[in-house]
């Protein structure tokens, strides 16, 4: 079974667009969680993450909270077997 990424993010933020625009370019398949829109979302998001700020990257045990795309970065390089995983 393949576990799709998720990207929590909400409409209107900067942040997310800017990140989506990023994984788009990068032809990374995402599975979009607006927490604005979905009260459930919101929820798992604190659950997972501690925090309820977007955007927020989620795949399997990998989480990157409330990131800029050098943040991004900079963590997907410490973490080799999920930067394979995604093709990069």
């Amino acid at each position: 079974m393949i576990i799709k990424p998720v990207l929590y993010i909400k409409e209107g933020c900067p942040w997310c667009n800017e990140a989506l625009s990023f994984f788009e370019n990068l032809g990374i398949n995402l599975e979009l969680k607006d927490v604005n829109q979905n009260i459930l979302d919101m929820h798992r998001l604190i659950e997972i993450s501690g925090q309820n700020l977007t955007p927020t990257f989620v795949l399997g045990d990998f989480l990157v909270a409330d990131f800029s795309i050098d943040e991004f970065k900079e963590q997907i390089n410490q973490a080799p077997e999920i930067k394979k995983r995604l093709g990069l």
